[in-house]
């Protein structure tokens, strides 16, 4: 039986969309919320998500739960276990698995990428180009052995895979709570254009998280 446990590192970066999509197909997940317990710990997980932060994953020193992550990051994909990560999480995948991650730059709001000529399985039914929502200030190397699925004209590694690890830069897991809650502290045309952006964009965005959650639960 599929059991998912998602690793959230900030009581602001939750599943979201996600979560509707894990009830619709009546699959049980957990959370971690590493702010408070200060481990990362999945012992009954059959699936792993890794979510967002504003932390760096080289932020160990402040952070060190994030070396407990990405050792088990390591010894999920040893294991064929299925790992997803999102922003932070994929950077803790490419971290993981010896991949540089560094300051790179800013995006925030609604961007286009495009399928990459590796691309294989669900992102084979992805558009040639699509937006995304973007929050981040890093990029990462893409890690030995690792499969490029998308990418961008900013930011060029935006998407992986590794084995039984996909890792996206980008956050297909918006919702308009979520995308409101994000944006509130910006400045106010900074935000009214993600604002109308984000009826454009996040039916679509939400479809195609549909298709990466469907194969992340469907196995290898």
């Amino acid at each position: 039986m599929v059991r998912v446990t998602a690793f959230q590192h900030t009581p602001s970066e939750p599943l979201g969309y996600l979560e509707e999509v894990f009830c619709e197909r009546n699959v049980p997940f957990t959370y971690q919320y590493l702010w408070e317990t200060n481990e990362a710990l999945a012992p009954d997980a059959t699936h792993l998500v890794f979510l967002g932060g504003p932390m760096s994953v080289n932020d160990e020193a402040e952070f060190p739960w994030l070396v407990q992550e990405k050792e088990l990051i390591r010894r999920a994909v040893k294991k064929n276990v299925r790992v997803l990560g999102l922003c932070l999480g994929a950077q803790l995948i490419a971290a993981a698995h010896g991949a540089k991650v560094y300051r790179f730059i800013h995006e925030t709001g609604w961007f286009p990428v495009h399928r990459a000529p590796e691309a294989d399985r669900a992102f084979l039914t992805f558009p040639e180009s699509f937006f995304v929502f973007q929050m981040h200030g890093e990029t990462f190397d893409v890690p030995y052995g690792g499969r490029l699925l998308c990418t961008g004209e900013g930011v060029k590694n935006q998407a992986f895979r590794l084995k039984s690890a996909t890792g996206l830069q980008f956050h297909l897991e918006m919702t308009r709570t979520l995308i409101s809650d994000w944006t509130k502290n910006l400045r106010r045309s900074r935000r009214e254009k993600i604002l109308r952006d984000s009826v454009r964009h996040l039916a679509a965005s939400n479809r195609l998280c549909e298709s990466v959650a469907a194969e992340f639960l469907s196995g290898i």
